[in-house]
């Protein structure tokens, strides 16, 4: 018997900040949160410039116009951090 492996790639469904956090909302219904201290750009932006995102592709990642950033989703699971 076979068994067939189904790739799995988490997208983004929405994106939205605390005082310490950056809380990507998965379209599979997991909430993650990370430090925002681990994206200086994001850290040091204004809330204006945090709430103009988008999502890139179907969810891939999201990309920031104002501040010029981009951050997978696979990377935010797998602990890749900002450029210090």
């Amino acid at each position: 018997m076979a068994i067939l492996a189904v790739e799995h790639h988490p997208l983004a469904h929405s994106v939205s900040f605390d005082t310490d956090s950056l809380i990507v909302s998965l379209v599979d219904g997991r909430t993650l949160s990370v430090p925002l201290a681990w994206y200086p750009t994001l850290s040091s932006a204004t809330a204006s410039q945090l709430q103009d995102w988008e999502i890139l592709g179907d969810g891939e990642g999201i990309h920031w116009p104002q501040l010029d950033e981009d951050l997978s989703v696979n990377g935010l699971l797998l602990g890749n951090q900002g450029r210090r």
